[in-house]
C-alpha cells in the first residue's frame, strides 16, 4: 500500500454498527418504544446539539469539562447533547410550558461524552429513558422504578437488580458534620467511586470524631432489604436522613403492588455523579458488567432553573450496555432471517420484479438479483447468503 494512501478512520470512542448489530439494537429500541407507550409516556426528539449555557442551566455539575463543544457562525458555543434530562427541562419549561400535568415523556436518542472508551462506554452512545414531570411524591418514583425493572425484563433480561438511594440520607448526615463545603465534595466523590481507602484518608484528616468517621465509613456498605433500613435508621439521629429513609420505605411498599419488589433493593451508598439530584436515585445491575445499565432518580430542582418549578423523576439506559449484558447472559434478539432470493435467467427481469413485489407486499424479506444468473448461481447464492427460499425465474 502507498505510504500516502488515505485510510479512513472513525473519531475516538465512536463505533459503527454494522448488519446484524444495527438490526438488534433496532429491535430492542422499538421494543422499548413500546412498551413506554404502554405506560402512557410520549415520545419527543430534542437537536442533537444545544447551547452550552442550557446544558449547564440546573445541574450545578461539571459536565462542560466532558462535553463536545464548537462554535456557530455567531461565534456561539454548542455542544453535542451529553445526556436527555436537561433538554427534556428545557422542552417541558418552554414548548410545554401550558401542557397539564404531570408530563410523561420518553425518547431514544444518541448522546455525547468524553469518557475512557471501554466495553459498554463509548463517547458517543445510545440511550432510551423517561423523565415524568409534575409529580412530587414516593407514588411517581415508584412508577419509574417499576418502568425500570420492566425495561430490563422487556429486553430480555432476567438476571439484574434495581438499586435504590436517597442523597438526602447522605445530604442529613453532610449537615450535621460541620465538614467544609470541599471536604463534603471530597467525601460525596469517594462515595461516588466507591473508593473507601481514599474515603477513609480523607475522613482521617477532617478533624470529625471516630465515632463520625465510622459512620461516614459504613454508608457504601449500607445495602441490603428493609432489615438493612432499618439499621441504617438506628444509626442515625438527624431529620432529613430518617425522612430519606421513609421515603425509601414507601416506595418499596409500592412496588410490591406492581410486583416488582423482588428486583429491587437497597444502596444508600448511591449517590449518583450529577449534582442535580434531590432524593431517589436508582441504578441497574446485571452480573458480568462492572458499570451500570440504567441510573437516574428525582431532581425537583432543574425546571425550576428554566423558569418552571416543577418536581421530576425518570431514569435512562444505556441500550449498547443492554445488548452486551444480553450477549454475555447467552441471550439473544430474535432478528427475522433472510427470506427469498429471487434470481431470474435472460429475458425474464419484468416477471423477477413482479415476484418480488408481490413476497414484499405479501410482509416477506426478498432480494432480487440484478443481472441474470443461471439456478445454480443461485442456489449458491441462497447457501452462502443465508436465505431460506429460492424464487428462480425463468
Amino acid at each position: 500500500m502507498n505510504k500516502n494512501q488515505f485510510v479512513p478512520q472513525i473519531p475516538y470512542g465512536t463505533r459503527d454498527l454494522l448488519l446484524r448489530e444495527a438490526k438488534q439494537k433496532r429491535i430492542v429500541e422499538g421494543s422499548l418504544a413500546e412498551l413506554f407507550s404502554r405506560w402512557g409516556y410520549d415520545e419527543v426528539v430534542t437537536p442533537t446539539f444545544e447551547y452550552i449555557e442550557t446544558l449547564t442551566v440546573g445541574t450545578g455539575s461539571d459536565m462542560h469539562q466532558h462535553v463536545f463543544k464548537f462554535f456557530d457562525k455567531n461565534n456561539r458555543i454548542l455542544v453535542l447533547k451529553p445526556d436527555m434530562t436537561t433538554p427534556i427541562a428545557r422542552v417541558a419549561a418552554t414548548r410545554l410550558k401550558e401542557a397539564q400535568l404531570p408530563l410523561r415523556l420518553f425518547y431514544l436518542t444518541n448522546v455525547f461524552r468524553h469518557e475512557q472508551a471501554q466495553a459498554g462506554r463509548q463517547c458517543e452512545f445510545y440511550q432510551a429513558g423517561v423523565e415524568l414531570l409534575g409529580a412530587p411524591g414516593p407514588v411517581a418514583d415508584a412508577e419509574v422504578v417499576a418502568l425500570a425493572v420492566e425495561t430490563m425484563l422487556e429486553s430480555g433480561l432476567a438476571n439484574f437488580q434495581i438499586s435504590l438511594g436517597q442523597v438526602d440520607f447522605i445530604n442529613g448526615l453532610m449537615g450535621e458534620s460541620g465538614l467544609t463545603p470541599q471536604c463534603q465534595q471530597q467525601v460525596k466523590s469517594a462515595m461516588v467511586s466507591r473508593d473507601l481507602v481514599g474515603l477513609g484518608e480523607i475522613l482521617a484528616q477532617s478533624g470529625l470524631s471516630r465515632a463520625a468517621q465510622e459512620l461516614l465509613q459504613q454508608i457504601p456498605l449500607l445495602h441490603g432489604q428493609e432489615d438493612m433500613l432499618n439499621k441504617a435508621y438506628r444509626l442515625v439521629s438527624n431529620e432529613l436522613s430518617r425522612k430519606a429513609l421513609d421515603n425509601l420505605a414507601d416506595i418499596r411498599r409500592l412496588l410490591a403492588g406492581y410486583g416488582v419488589d423482588r428486583y429491587v433493593n437497597f444502596d444508600l451508598g448511591i449517590i449518583r455523579d450529577f449534582d442535580y439530584y434531590t432524593g431517589m436515585v436508582i441504578e441497574g445491575y446485571t452480573p458480568g458488567l462492572g458499570f451500570p445499565l440504567c441510573g437516574g432518580g428525582r431532581y425537583d430542582n432543574m425546571l425550576a432553573s428554566f423558569g418552571v418549578a416543577n418536581p421530576a423523576t425518570g431514569f435512562a439506559l444505556g441500550i449498547e450496555r443492554v445488548l452486551l449484558a444480553m450477549e454475555r447472559q447467552g441471550i439473544s434478539v430474535s432478528v427475522r432471517g433472510k427470506e427469498v432470493y429471487i434470481a431470474w435467467a435472460d429475458g425474464q427481469l419484468s416477471l423477477a420484479i413482479e415476484a418480488a413485489n408481490k413476497c414484499r407486499k405479501e410482509g416477506r424479506r426478498a432480494k432480487l438479483a440484478l443481472v441474470p444468473e443461471s439456478r445454480t448461481t443461485a442456489e449458491n447464492q441462497v447457501v452462502e447468503q443465508g436465505y431460506e427460499e429460492l424464487i428462480y425465474i425463468e
